[in-house]
């Protein structure tokens, strides 16, 4: 499974090659990078990259490119001198015109879009906490959703000092990876919170870690956004599927560590009756 569109990768790269070799002004550097990074994050990525996640991260690719640009007063008159000449230089009139004319027609259309609303079916509630299928397979291993266990549940009684580890393991992996998102006190208030779509699940909630099971959990950060259920949808979430990027055990780890320091016990796991 790839994680990148390698077509779309080698083009940018290509592309700001030959920018390069003909020794492009920064003006056209700058547009070429914000375009670029565009094309990346909303067509380079096998997995699609949500809506929102792209505002973002475009949002701080520009800031990015215009403290750069405004870094000192050199690179300044390198980016604004072309624009001055083209608007004020007489040769390039014929040029500038169209320029003029696209930029409000292009405003234009944007809105005429954004208020052409399609005809949609009737709206649903979502399922915030949608129920899991009956299995699942993560790294060629297959999980029972209602009749397993978290593997490594059983060191908090047989080995205190190894389920301990397991816990910091999945703290380590909480705060590099997760944090941002859910936040520090695990609450889903994170620095990127308020720009996703579902929000980032709260785990300090009563109603959210103590009402499922922990398999519940490890199937929400394996197969994450792209693995929600149509009765979990309309939504744009940014969670990604944390089995590209985790181990089985990792991920193990890091729902050890939800519980642990919320101080919440998980739902107890169903238990199948023979003969029925």
């Amino acid at each position: 499974m790839t994680l990148f569109e390698l077509p779309v990768l080698l083009g940018i790269v290509v592309a700001m090659a030959l920018l390069r070799l003909v020794r492009a002004s920064l003006l056209v550097w700058v547009l070429a990078w914000w375009i670029g990074i565009y094309v990346f994050v909303s067509r380079g990525f096998a997995t699609p990259v949500p809506a929102s996640a792209q505002h973002i991260y475009l949002g701080i690719v520009t800031l990015a490119l215009f403290a750069y640009v405004t870094s000192s007063g050199e690179r300044i008159r390198s980016f604004v001198d072309p624009l001055v000449n083209f608007a004020g230089d007489g040769r390039y009139t014929l040029a500038l015109v169209p320029v003029l004319l696209a930029l409000p027609a292009l405003a234009a259309y944007r809105e005429y879009v954004n208020a052409k609303v399609p005809v949609e079916p009737p709206f649903f509630a979502r399922t915030v906490h949608p129920s899991p299928p009956t299995e699942i397979t993560v790294h060629d291993q297959k999980i029972d959703m209602l009749g397993g266990d978290n593997p490594l549940r059983h060191l908090e009684k047989d080995d205190p000092a190894k389920f301990a580890e397991h816990v910091a393991r999945g703290k380590d992996i909480y705060y590099e990876q997760c944090f941002f998102c859910h936040a520090d006190a695990l609450g889903g208030d994170g620095m990127y919170a308020h720009g996703l779509n579902p929000a980032p699940a709260n785990f300090i909630d009563q109603g959210v870690l103590p009402s499922f099971q922990e398999t519940f959990f490890f199937w929400r950060i394996a197969k994450g956004g792209p693995g929600m259920p149509d009765e979990g949808a309309p939504g744009d979430s940014a969670m990604p599927e944390w089995e590209r990027f985790l181990s089985n055990e990792q991920m193990w780890e890091v729902v050890l560590f939800l519980y642990d320091h919320t101080g919440y016990r998980p739902r107890a796991r169903e238990v199948h009756a023979e003969g029925h």
